[in-house]
């Protein structure tokens, strides 16, 4: 009897015995299961790296420490240029500082050193004794200590007037003078190198 005769004759039996179920014929039967055929991709041959020589590993070693140094010699240098410039800066500081300390000093002076001038300048010329020579010579010796210090004095009488190193007091009619014409001194003015230590007071031509 074929499979499909067989079939139709177990469905009638279990219809007569009043068994409804479905039987699985297909797993009675062992039927094989569906597979899924799949194309395999064709694989290519992968392209072979050539292996790196021993030359070309210590040429490339190589190159990587030239590299290396020029980096390391570049941060060398400008860390040193700073720490050059750092120098310079904090030189430059204590030494702007040395000179402030000294013009301080040294303004502290500068009244003393009107009182001797405006002291020589009453005593007459026919009273000029021994104490007045010396007097003129402690004036002297007050003059080298500021000229060692680096303090001049401000050129003024005769010279035109300059707000950077004159300070105008007043104003004189002169005929003998060009306008602007520094006529009078009434206090002496002094620099301490380029710097002005105090400005002289002055008269100014009109």
């Amino acid at each position: 009897m074929c499979d499909a005769a067989v079939f139709r004759f177990r469905l009638e039996e279990r219809s007569l015995n009043g068994d409804n179920t479905y039987p699985n014929e297909l797993e009675d039967q062992g039927l094989p299961e569906e597979q899924t055929i799949r194309e395999a991709p064709a694989n290519g041959e992968p392209a072979a790296e050539a292996d790196m020589t021993q030359e070309e590993t210590t040429e490339m070693q190589l190159q990587q420490a030239v590299a290396r140094a020029e980096e390391y010699l570049d941060s060398l240098q400008r860390e040193r240029a700073a720490f050059q410039n750092y120098k310079k800066r904090v030189e430059r500081e204590r030494a702007d500082q040395g000179r402030v300390i000294t013009g301080n000093v040294l303004l502290k002076f500068l009244p003393v050193l009107d009182d001797f001038y405006r002291a020589m300048e009453l005593v007459p010329e026919d009273e000029q004794d021994q104490w007045f020579e010396g007097m003129a010579l402690i004036l002297r010796k007050l003059e080298q200590i500021l000229q060692d210090e680096g303090v001049s004095e401000i050129k003024a009488l005769g010279e035109p007037f300059d707000p950077n190193l004159h300070e105008a007091v007043g104003m004189d009619d002169s005929t003998q003078a060009d306008s602007g014409t520094v006529t009078q001194v009434m206090q002496r003015g002094y620099l301490l190198g380029d710097r002005v230590l105090r400005p002289a007071l002055v008269r100014v031509a009109q």
